[in-house]
């Protein structure tokens, strides 16, 4: 998300289990906190993640073997959990989660960043809560408020004057390549979001990198034999953990915290991310904020916010 893979990462539309929507024992609810907390931490780590990746692999390269190492999670956790397959029904819905999630997402933000900071994709990608939310709504015919409407197109506003201002009037391909991700994520997040009424969120995202598997395999082989490969720790650290942090363990705990807490509270957790991402460009990549990100990034938070209110 990831995440937003932030990304790329799930946003506040995914829908747990009608139980979470209930008020939560006092344990479970501190445990659960806990669980969406530290989703949130690992999605806010897949922009550094992936510019260290960039390190050691190309574009194509880190997506598909990013791709493929998650599948062979996922599938191991299904195996071992003994998940019964799907009903033949789903299948068209996690095909668009994958479509979005596991492969759009992933490989436009890894383009992007090839031109782009980390800082600056953290605040465009920002935008994923509001175009998710506006996506489903048209999508389930939901009629939001107007002040739900005001705060998402003032949150896009947001958005867009920052990345004309920081690629000097124009938008850049690297901004192309990010609002593109928005819309496909967004996509997928609206239809697991769905899916997730009908089963286990953790299951949705497991069954949607299952699907990508074959092409992940074949995508690698080709990608790793196209694209010079020059292993770095740094390089190696990243593919991991956009694998098995971002694309699946960090999906696998916001899902249980969020069946815990409900999705209102888990929402509010997530705000933090962007700024978060903002943090670790600093601490991790040594990147240097212009004035204009953590302000943009506050201003996209106080949109969110105002959307939360207006659709509780």
């Amino acid at each position: 998300m990831t995440a937003q893979d932030s990304a790329t990462a799930p946003t506040s539309i995914a829908v747990a289990d009608h139980p979470a929507d209930r008020s939560p024992a006092p344990a479970t609810s501190r445990n659960g906190s806990l669980l969406a907390g530290l989703g949130v931490v690992t999605f806010s780590l897949t922009f550094p993640a992936t510019a260290w990746g960039l390190e050691s692999f190309g574009p194509w390269s880190l997506v598909t073997v990013r791709c493929l190492l998650a599948g062979l999670l996922a599938g191991t956790f299904l195996l071992v959990g003994r998940v019964s397959l799907p009903e033949r029904r789903h299948w068209a819905g996690l095909a668009v989660v994958a479509a979005g999630v596991v492969v759009g997402f992933p490989l436009l933000t890894t383009l992007a960043l090839q031109t782009s900071t980390t800082s600056h994709a953290a605040v465009v990608v920002g935008l994923l809560p509001l175009t998710t939310a506006a996506l489903s709504a048209v999508r389930t015919k939901r009629r939001p408020s107007r002040a739900f409407w005001a705060a998402a197109l003032a949150g896009a506003g947001v958005v867009v004057a920052f990345t004309i201002g920081q690629s000097g009037g124009a938008l850049s391909t690297g901004d192309l390549y990010l609002f593109g991700a928005l819309l496909i994520c967004a996509a997928g997040y609206t239809e697991g979001g769905r899916l997730a009424r009908l089963m286990p969120g953790w299951q949705v995202i497991g069954w949607a990198l299952i699907l990508t598997l074959p092409l992940a395999a074949v995508g690698a082989a080709f990608a790793l034999a196209a694209e010079p490969v020059h292993l770095t720790a740094h390089g190696v650290a990243g593919v991991l953990w956009v694998a098995a942090g971002s694309q699946f363990f960090g999906l696998y705990v916001w899902y249980r915290g969020m069946a815990a807490i409900g999705v209102p509270r888990a929402s509010q957790l997530q705000l933090a991310q962007p700024l978060l991402t903002l943090v670790w460009a600093v601490l991790l990549l040594g990147e240097h904020l212009s004035p204009a990100a953590p302000l943009a990034a506050a201003g996209v938070l106080v949109c969110i916010a105002v959307t939360q209110r207006a659709a509780a």
